[in-house]
């Protein structure tokens, strides 16, 4: 009986998941938990048990991508000129996270639902993924030394978050971003 119910506990987990992907990609990160429920087939009392908390949907949601953004970092680390490889994937984490709803808001740091202990699971997964990349634009001088991969999310999390309902939003945070690294000063 035992194996039943997690087998079952299993299907559950899965299907919540799959709906939690259509529903965040089509509302963002304010999707709703009970939609998600009734959609899964499913009450709200066991989506609360798979994800206790909106940050915890998301971040499930957000797995793959983040996975994948981790690969890309470690495909760029052999890359000639650090620089260019911290900022294209840096570039790659903006596109990411403005196109997919609801990945900039897994990503931020500031969340009464990030947990105390564990803290942003996907947003840690990123700053190890891209450590090797600012260590080696840092010691080519490339990079300013005090510049963290925290503050790095946390500049592409705010210019997401700020342009996400706008119509070209991938574009507009490219461009912000972009703006941002080169700074206000007219390029020589």
């Amino acid at each position: 009986m035992a194996g039943a119910q997690r087998s079952d506990a299993r299907r559950n987990h899965a299907r919540i998941l799959t709906v939690a992907e259509e529903e965040v990609a089509a509302r963002g990160a304010e999707a709703s938990l009970e939609q998600i429920a009734r959609t899964a087939g499913v009450g709200s009392a066991t989506v609360r048990r798979h994800f206790p908390t909106r940050r915890a949907l998301l971040e499930a949601v957000s797995h793959r991508r983040i996975e994948a953004l981790s690969t890309r970092a470690a495909e760029l680390t052999g890359a000639v000129d650090g620089r260019d490889a911290l900022l294209s994937w840096l570039g790659e984490v903006v596109a990411y996270c403005a196109t997919v709803r609801g990945l900039a808001a897994a990503l931020s740091y500031e969340s009464l639902e990030t947990d105390p202990v564990e803290g942003n699971s996907c947003a840690a997964v990123l700053e190890e993924a891209g450590a090797p990349l600012l260590e080696r634009a840092v010691r080519a001088g490339a990079v300013r030394p005090d510049v963290v991969l925290t503050d790095l999310i946390t500049l592409i999390v705010g210019i997401v978050l700020a342009v996400e309902h706008r119509a070209d939003a991938a574009a507009e945070a490219d461009r912000l971003f972009r703006l941002a690294v080169a700074g206000l000063s007219p390029q020589d």
